[in-house]
Order: structure tokens, then C-alpha cells, then sequence
């Protein structure tokens, strides 16, 4: 079932005691900013007038906010310092101490999930890091404990409980941020010593996919399914078990080239510098297979490749825009994404942030699931959006990032006022919460998801000017 109106909540709700209080927590609609794509843009903002069209490096202010004044679409600072205390209550519930079988402290999700994620524990350990005073030390807490976590056959189960590593989904199994988790550790603490006796591990583990998982046609990789990706039901990707291995999706191509970014920061610090040489060839030779085969430079955009058929995957989803995150991708190409899919309203924008499916597709909904698959169909994900702001970020469109962390804020203060905590996932419709809910919660409770939405914090932390911490550039 579909997420309910606005409306139709606050008439169910006022039914209840208290029913008037918490109609106040649901969100009113906010009116939307995109610029029609179809309209041509006035010549003083042509691409072409920008040095960033013809210099990677360069991130010149663009706008695609009428009027580009973006100091008019800034968070209020009321509602952000409010939000920032909200932050800092929530944070310590998402570190646990060692128990059982994971050796060391480690940080959850919260909520539904009390385990150690990776690539949750990778964002979580990188927001830490950028706290006063610093907290790297859960990036090493978090690669070594999935050092400790090997399976038999090498490779590491993406979830890692008390009661030993979860082997039952054949498909969850460690995405690409161990090198990088351990370079971003190493870096901020200028120490490198822990990081040689674990190196050869560390290497091993990030690159094994090369055995199993890279096509040679195409130089590129591929995930298992859609349930591996993270992203539980990617229509980009899917779970068909009869197309296992099918799909070269540009996130996990994009993981991979910042693994091997990592890595060759990491070799060279340790004077490795044939294996420093060797990584960064690789993420280069990953970067022009991405351009070569996964770029349509009629539909302005980056799709997914299905290897079997040798097609596109022409769905504008969440993973096609990892790339520009990433920062592998030429700004004449990230303009042209940014501005006919994602600050669309016809795509990906809500006034509740940005969607994980474009509206457009047939299989978009906000179903409010978390077994057997959490939805990536359309509803709108914290971690996504910040996967969309850095992408935003980078490549100028700072007053579409301010607007899109007032957005978020809003939301994030609903969600707050109504049951003290967060969601993972959020209605794109209505704003409105979905999971993890009180029913599908063991305990009962609704919310508490915590983890990478702290997120957003750090986004407005790098609209004030802090370094992107996790920019990796080759």
C-alpha cells in the first residue's frame, strides 16, 4: 500500500487522545523549485560560459533555482541549531562496546538493526570522525572488526552480530569501503603504522571482486543483485535469481573506483609505490569504462548495463547518480544530469527531499517495507540525499544543496517531534514516516533509526565551508 495524504492522516489522527498535538508534527507541503528542463536556460548560465565545463576541477556557483538567489532558500538557523541539539542526543545510541564476537566497539544503525552494517558503519564512522573532538577510532574499530569477520571463502558477511558474522542471504556480503574506511582513519590521525600489518588483508579483501565479479568486455563490475547493493530492490538492478552477476551498475563501479583511490593513497604511504602505480591505473581504467559503456549522450544520463543482453537499464534511479559523488564524472555531464532528473519534480525532487526512484517509473511507490527488501522504489533515503548533495556539491549547485538540507531539516524535526527519533526511509509524497514503524519493530518502538542520517548534519557543516572529508580525488 501506497503512503496515505497528508489529510487523510490528520482526519485518522485527530480521532485519537492527543490526536490534535500530533497532527502538528505532520508536514504541510512546501511549494517545489525545479526549473522546467524543457525551457532553455538564459544565456549567462549557459554551460559554456562556466570554466567548469571545460575544467574538471572547477566548481564555479551554478544554480537551477529560479531567480538563483540561494540565500533565500537557506535553512533557518533556529530550526538548524534546534535540529543540531536533536543530533547530538541521538549520536551516542549508535555506538555499542565490544560483545561477543565482534572484538570491537562498533556503530549500528539503530532501531530495527543492532548489528554492524558496512556501509552503514563506514558513514557513521566517517560522521564521527568530523565531530568535536574528532572520533576516527571507529573507522578502525570498524575495518578491523570486519578483518576479524573472514568468512571461510575469503570474502566478509555485510552484517556482523554479537553471535558471529549473518551468512544466511548468500548476496550480503561487504561492499567496496574498506580501503577507504582504513584511508580516511589514517589520514585524519596522520598514523599509518596500524594500517602496514593489516595492509596485505586490506588489499585483498577490496579488490576481490576482481576474481568474481569483474566482466572483462566491459571492464566493469557487477553486483551479485540488487539485495547486495544495498539499494534491497533496485528495479535498476533486481533480484532475479536467474540473473545473478547481470547487471554493471554505475554505484558499484563508482565504490570501486574510490576503493582503488584509497588504495593507492594507502600503498604509497607505506612506499609501496609499484601497488600505488598499479591502483591508480585501475581506477583510471574504471573511469573510461564507466564513460565508454554506461554513458547515453542522448539522454543526458548514466545508466546501468545489463551484460547478458548488452542494454541499458534506462531507469533513473538513486545508483545512477553515485558517480557524481564520487567525483568521476565531467561537469558538462553532471550539469546536464543534475538539471534534467534530479532537480525535477517530474524525477526526483519532493518538497521532502529527493526521491530514490523517479516518480516516472512504473514501479515507483512509497510501500512502507522493510522484509524481505527495505524500499528503494521511490521513497525518500537520508543516505541518498547525501549522495545527492556532495554530487551537488562538487560540481557548484550550492544553492540546490542549501535547499535541499532545508528540506531535510523540516522533515528530520517532524519526524523528531512525533517519536523522538528518525526513520531510514520517509513517504516522497507526504513526508511522512514509514520504516522502520512501531509494528515491525521487535521492541515496538517507533523509529530510532539513527546511523548515516546523522548525515545531515555533516552536509550543513560543508555548506558552512568544511572540507568533504571523504573526497578522494585521483
Amino acid at each position: 500500500m501506497g503512503c496515505p495524504t497528508i489529510a487523510h492522516l490528520k482526519t485518522v489522527i485527530r480521532r485519537f487522545p492527543c490526536g490534535k498535538a500530533l497532527v502538528n508534527c505532520l508536514p504541510s507541503p512546501m511549494p517545489l523549485l525545479a526549473t522546467d528542463p524543457s525551457q532553455p536556460e538564459p544565456a549567462a548560465k549557459k554551460t559554456a560560459a562556466h570554466p567548469a565545463a571545460h575544467d574538471p576541477g572547477a566548481t564555479e556557483a551554478r544554480t537551477l533555482l529560479p531567480g538563483g538567489d540561494s540565500a533565500a532558500f537557506s535553512t533557518d538557523a533556529r530550526e538548524r541549531e534546534l535540529l543540531l541539539s536533536h543530533l547530538a542526543r541521538l549520536r551516542p545510541a549508535v555506538i555499542k562496546p565490544a560483545n561477543g564476537s565482534i572484538k570491537y566497539p562498533y556503530c549500528i544503525p539503530g532501531g530495527f538493526y543492532e548489528q554492524q552494517w558496512d556501509w552503514d558503519g563506514f558513514f557513521i564512522g566517517s560522521h564521527l570522525a568530523a565531530r568535536t573532538p574528532p572520533q576516527p577510532q571507529y573507522l578502525k574499530y570498524w575495518v578491523l572488526n570486519v578483518l576479524e569477520s573472514t568468512l571461510p571463502d575469503g570474502d566478509v558477511a555485510a552484517c556482523i552480530s554479537p553471535d558471529g558474522p549473518r551468512t544466511s542471504h548468500a548476496s550480503l556480503r561487504l561492499k567496496p569501503f574498506l580501503a577507504q574506511g582504513a584511508e580516511l582513519e589514517a589520514r585524519l590521525l596522520d598514523d599509518y603504522t596500524w594500517i602496514e600489518e593489516h595492509y596485505e588483508r586490506i588489499a585483498r579483501i577490496a579488490t576481490r571482486r576482481e576474481s568474481t565479479h569483474f566482466i572483462k568486455d566491459y571492464g566493469l563490475y557487477v553486483w551479485e543483485d540488487a539485495m547486495q547493493s544495498g539499494a534491497d530492490n533496485n528495479p535498476a538492478i533486481g533480484n532475479d535469481t536467474a540473473a545473478v552477476k547481470a547487471v554493471a551498475a554505475c554505484d558499484i563501479n563508482a565504490f570501486l573506483y574510490r576503493e582503488y583511490l584509497a588504495l593507492a593513497r594507502l600503498a604509497g604511504h607505506l612506499g609501496r609505490h609499484d601497488e600505488q602505480t598499479l591502483y591508480s591505473a585501475k581506477a583510471a581504467a574504471l573511469r573510461q569504462a564507466m564513460d565508454d559503456h554506461l554513458w547515453d549522450a542522448k539522454a543526458e544520463s548514466y545508466w546501468n548495463l545489463h551484460v547478458g543482453t548488452h542494454q541499458w537499464c534506462q531507469r533513473i534511479s538513486y545508483s545512477n547518480f553515485v558517480p557524481l559523488w564520487a567525483g568521476m564524472v565531467p561537469p558538462a555531464r553532471a550539469t546536464a544530469m543534475l538539471r534534467r532528473y534530479l532537480w525535477n519534480d517530474e524525477h526526483m525532487l519532493t518538497p521532502f527531499g529527493l526521491r530514490s526512484l523517479s516518480r516516472q517509473d512504473p514501479e515507483y511507490n512509497n510501500s512502507n517495507m522493510i522484509i524481505p527488501y527495505s524500499n528503494w522504489q521511490g521513497p525518500v533515503w537520508p543516505i541518498a540525499n547525501y549522495f545527492y548533495f556532495v554530487g551537488l556539491m562538487n560540481h557548484g549547485f550550492h544553492g540546490e544543496a542549501s535547499e535541499l538540507v532545508r528540506r531535510l531539516t523540516k522533515l528530520y524535526l517532524r519526524d523528531i517531534e512525533y517519536c523522538g527519533s528518525l526513520h531510514e526511509n520517509y513517504c516522497a509524497e507526504t513526508g511522512a514516516p514509514l520504516a522502520p514503524s512501531a509494528a515491525q519493530s521487535k521492541h515496538g518502538l517507533e523509529g530510532g533509526f539513527i546511523g548515516w542520517n546523522l548525515l545531515l548534519q555533516d552536509m550543513i557543516e560543508m555548506l558552512g565551508g568544511r572540507p568533504n572529508l571523504l573526497e578522494l580525488r585521483a
